[in-house]
């Protein structure tokens, strides 16, 4: 199974860049990750417009949609403040319907404005993790914890206890 992950903007904490290779690591025996690093439109964040927003979210869509897999191969999952809660045995369910079925699975995270609505429409799911704000780089180490959890649900491992 391949997991692709398009995450918008670049990570500059080692914490986080330790967690994710860790994460990564300890998945390889499982799937393959890919990672594709989507530049964060620059905006001025002070007296930023609606409409500055829009057009930052519009240009970051461009090179998601370019990346986002076809459908017809993989599970497309957009995570998002507005979206379904997901527990760890939704997300696993998931996980094993998309292996069993032989697709993949893709994420999207957008950046600290999230995602445009043009990716969202193009998602099969919107996934939130939680009602609460997280960075988004937070988002990308919480998600491959929750994907190994479920790999290790499928392998049979007792992590995910």
């Amino acid at each position: 199974m391949n997991i692709t992950i398009i995450h918008v903007g670049q990570m500059k904490e080692s914490y986080f860049t330790e967690a994710v290779a860790e994460y990564e690591k300890r998945l390889s025996k499982f799937c393959t990750v890919k990672n594709i690093y989507i530049k964060e439109a620059r905006i001025d964040d002070n007296n930023v417009s609606e409409t500055e927003i829009s057009s930052a979210l519009e240009l970051e869509a461009e090179n998601i949609l370019e990346a986002l897999p076809p459908a017809a191969k993989c599970v497309n999952i957009a995570l998002c403040i507005e979206g379904k809660l997901f527990s760890t045995e939704k997300l696993y369910d998931m996980i094993n319907s998309a292996r069993l079925d032989s697709k993949d699975l893709c994420f999207v995270i957008g950046g600290s404005r999230g995602l445009s609505e043009q990716v969202k429409s193009k998602c099969t799911y919107r996934m939130s993790m939680s009602p609460m704000t997280f960075p988004h780089h937070l988002a990308r180490v919480m998600l491959l914890e929750q994907i190994y959890r479920c790999a290790s649900i499928i392998q049979g491992s007792k992590y995910h206890k």
